[in-house]
């Protein structure tokens, strides 16, 4: 009796298809489910404009910038746009007192870049005191849209 030679000569076959859809269904279901947040991303606190401290006795030197980005400091307008004008026009109307606070008068229009020229300009010359005027939450809560 010879039991072993009715052992199949094939080798045991391992099908992978079904392994492979279980896992792109997986891959599926864990991309539809997942939120992405970009709020998680970068975590900020935003500035609050509310009631502020009383500004030093001294008269403070203000700086307006319309909505075409044009500078007037005290009133002056600076007759170039970059930070080189600006920062000698600073000079020459603040003088040596460098002590003396800044308020910067922006109008809502106004492109970024001038804001941060200005206070790129300020801090060059030695200004440590500026303020940003802005308007407060009843002013704007009217409904105008103004047009």
């Amino acid at each position: 009796m010879n039991f072993g030679s009715r052992r199949s000569l094939e080798d045991p076959e391992l099908n992978l298809t079904p392994l492979i859809d279980v896992v792109f269904c997986l891959i599926i279901f864990f991309v539809v489910t997942t939120t992405f947040d970009d709020r998680s991303a970068l975590n900020i606190q935003l500035p609050k404009a509310g009631p502020s401290e009383a500004l030093p006795v001294g008269e403070p030197l203000q700086i307006q910038i319309d909505a075409e980005g044009r500078y007037f400091i005290a009133g002056n307008e600076v007759l170039r746009r970059d930070g080189a004008a600006l920062r000698e026009a600073l000079q020459q109307i603040a003088g040596d007192d460098r002590e003396r606070s800044v308020i910067l008068r922006a109008d809502a229009r106004t492109p970024h870049q001038a804001v941060v020229t200005a206070m790129d300009a300020l801090g060059a010359v030695g200004f440590t005191k500026l303020s940003i005027a802005t308007l407060p939450e009843s002013a704007d809560s009217d409904g105008g849209g103004g047009g």
